[in-house]
C-alpha cells in the first residue's frame, strides 16, 4: 500500500539574512489528521520556517507541496487560498476595533444588499467563531483594546477558526492563556485532528506538547535534526535533541542563600487595582507571585515601577521610603522592570541591540555626563551580551532581527545594566525555549548571588516553584498568604491561587 499524501511537504527550505542563514535544508512533513510539534531553540528556524509557509518571508530555496501539488506561496492571500491559517506568536491586533472586526481583519465583511456592512451579521458570526470555543464572556461588540491579553489571544485564536482549512499553524498560542482556557484550545484542536484537517503546533511548554502532539520535527541551527511519533521519546530526549545536548537540572541552584536585610518593604500598598497590600523581600531572594489571571499581579508590579498611582500605603526600598513618580524615577533609584510583553513594552525593534540595551542607562554611559558615543555603547553592550549568551552578529544588528529568545536577552541586558538593588520579571520567560530559560534563569542567580532582590511574575508554576524562594499569592486584587517554595507541589500552588487552604503558610 503506497503511504497516504502528505497535507504540507516542505523540503530543502533555505533562507539567509544579510548572509547569515537562518533556514539550511529544513523540511518538515505534515499527514492529514495529525497535531504536529516544531520544537527548536529560539533562533533554530521555526519562525522562518512558519514565515515562508505564510507567505511573508519569500524563501531562498525551498519545495512545498499541498496535498501532493507543487505550489508557491507568494503572499498571505496565497497561504489563505491554499487553506492555511495562522496565529503567530506576536498580537497582531487593532485595539481601536470591535472584537467582530478583528476577528473578520482580512476578510471580507458580510454585506447588505452588496453594499453596506451588515453589522449584525458580522457580529453573529463573531459570535458563532468564540463559540467554538466556549466563550460566553467576551462581546463581539466590545473594543478589543478593553480586554486583558489572554482574552485578546482567544479572539485572534477564533478567528484562525472562523472557517474550515486544512492546516492550522499555531505559534505559542497559550502563552498568554489559563489553564482552563488551555484546556479549551486543546479541545477545539482535537476536534480539528477528528475533522481530518491538521494543526503545526509551536510551543516550549514541553509537556503540553507531549501530552497534546501526535508527531514532532526537531530543527536545530536551521536543519532538521529528527522528526517522528512521540509515542517512544521522552521529555529529556525531546530537550537534548533541541539543544543538542543534556540539560542536567531545569533551574539553576541559587549561590548563596538569601540575606536578612531587607531590600524592598510595601506596607498597605493601595493603587487602581489592588488592595491594600503589605509584604517585604529580602536581599538576594525570589519572591514569586502567583494567582488566577486578573488578580492583580501586573497592578502590583506596576505600582512598585512607578507606571501606575500609588494612591495609599507607603514603599521603602533598603532603608530609605521609595515612591516612584513614573518608570523614570523607578530605574534611577535601582529599580529595573522587564515587561511581559517585549515587543510592544520593552523594546525598539528597528534600533540596534547597543541603543535597546543603554536606553534607560545614557547618563551613566555619556562622559561627563554630556557626551554618549556609539562605540562606547558597543563596547558596554557586547560584554553584556557574551555574559548573557546573547546570538547575534553583534550590537548593532536591529532587534527585530534575532529570534525571540534573544530578544528577551535583550530586554535582561537594559534591566542589569544598570546593576539593579531590585528586579521586576513580568512572565520573563513567555515564549521562550528551554536552553534560554536556563540561560536566564542563570542570570537571575547572578542577581541574587550580588544581593539583588527580585519579584517573578509568571503563570507558569513549575518555574514559580524551581526559581523562588517564597511564593505569594493573589487573589481579587491583594496578597492573600505568602508560603515557602521548598517541597510545594503544583496542585498546592493550584489550590491556593483558587483559595483553598493548604496550611503551608510561611
Amino acid at each position: 500500500m503506497a503511504p497516504p499524501i502528505p497535507l504540507l511537504s516542505a523540503t530543502s527550505v533555505t533562507k539567509a539574512y544579510a548572509g547569515v542563514p537562518a533556514l539550511s535544508g529544513a523540511s518538515l512533513v505534515v499527514a492529514p489528521g495529525e497535531i504536529h510539534a516544531l520544537m527548536g531553540e529560539n533562533g533554530a528556524g521555526k519562525s522562518t520556517l512558519i514565515k515562508i509557509l505564510a507567505g511573508v518571508v519569500a524563501p531562498d530555496t525551498a519545495d512545498i507541496a499541498i496535498d501532493g501539488t507543487p505550489v508557491s506561496i507568494e503572499s498571505t492571500k496565497a497561504a489563505y487560498r491554499l487553506g492555511l491559517r495562522f496565529i503567530h506568536q506576536e498580537f497582531n491586533v487593532v485595539p481601536t476595533l470591535s472584537v467582530a472586526e478583528n476577528i473578520f481583519m482580512g476578510r471580507r465583511y458580510p454585506r447588505r444588499a452588496g453594499i453596506f456592512v451588515d453589522w449584525a451579521e458580522l457580529n453573529r458570526q463573531a459570535q458563532r467563531a468564540l463559540d467554538r470555543l466556549g466563550i460566553d464572556h467576551i462581546d463581539p461588540r466590545q473594543n478589543l483594546g478593553t480586554l486583558g491579553l489572554g482574552d485578546q489571544m482567544l479572539v485572534r485564536i477564533s478567528a484562525a477558526l472562523l472557517d474550515d482549512a486544512k492546516l492550522y499553524v499555531m505559534d505559542e498560542p497559550t502563552a498568554a492563556l489559563t489553564a482552563d482556557e488551555s484546556q479549551r484550545l486543546f479541545r477545539v484542536l482535537r476536534e480539528i485532528r477528528a475533522s481530518g484537517s491538521s494543526v503545526l503546533y509551536v510551543s516550549h511548554r514541553l509537556d503540553e506538547v507531549m501530552m497534546l502532539c501526535d508527531k514532532a520535527t526537531v530543527l536545530r541551527d536551521g536543519r532538521s535534526i529528527d522528526s517522528g511519533a512521540l509515542t517512544n521519546i521522552t521529555h529529556d530526549d525531546l530537550v537534548a535533541l533541541m539543544i543538542g545536548r543534556k540539560v542536567e537540572e531545569a533551574y539553576p541552584k541559587a549561590v548563596v542563600a538569601p540575606r536578612e536585610a531587607t531590600v524592598f518593604s510595601a506596607t498597605n500598598l493601595v493603587s487602581p487595582g489592588l488592595k491594600p497590600t503589605s509584604f517585604s523581600l529580602r536581599e538576594g531572594e525570589v519572591l514569586g507571585i502567583a494567582g488566577l489571571s486578573g488578580s492583580g499581579q501586573s497592578e502590583l508590579i506596576r505600582a512598585i515601577f512607578g507606571d501606575a498611582r500609588m494612591t495609599a500605603g507607603t514603599m521603602s526600598l533598603g532603608n530609605a521610603p521609595y515612591a516612584p513618580f513614573s518608570p523614570a524615577t523607578a530605574w534611577q533609584s535601582g529599580v529595573a522592570y522587564v515587561p511581559r510583553e517585549r515587543r510592544a513594552e520593552g523594546l525598539i525593534m528597528r534600533r540596534p541591540i547597543y541603543e535597546n540595551i543603554t536606553l534607560a542607562h545614557l547618563k551613566r554611559q555619556s562622559s561627563a555626563g554630556t557626551w554618549l558615543t556609539p562605540n562606547r555603547e558597543k563596547r558596554f553592550t557586547a560584554d553584556l551580551g557574551a555574559n548573557m549568551r546573547l546570538k547575534a552578529v553583534g550590537p548593532g544588528q536591529d532587534v527585530i532581527e534575532l529570534s525571540g529568545g534573544n530578544q528577551q536577552k535583550v530586554v535582561f541586558a537594559k534591566a542589569v545594566a544598570g546593576d539593579p538593588r531590585l528586579l521586576l520579571l513580568e512572565e520573563p520567560t513567555r515564549g521562550v525555549d528551554v536552553g534560554a530559560k536556563f540561560d536566564i534563569y542563570s542570570i537571575i542567580r547572578e542577581r541574587t548571588a550580588k544581593g539583588s532582590g527580585v519579584i517573578l511574575v509568571s503563570s507558569d508554576l513549575p518555574e514559580l516553584i524551581g526559581l523562588c524562594d517564597r511564593i505569594a499569592i493573589m487573589r481579587d486584587g491583594a496578597i492573600t498568604t505568602i508560603v515557602d517554595a521548598a517541597g510545594l507541589r503544583e496542585d498546592d500552588l493550584v489550590n491556593l491561587c483558587y483559595g483553598r487552604t493548604t496550611g503551608m503558610v510561611a
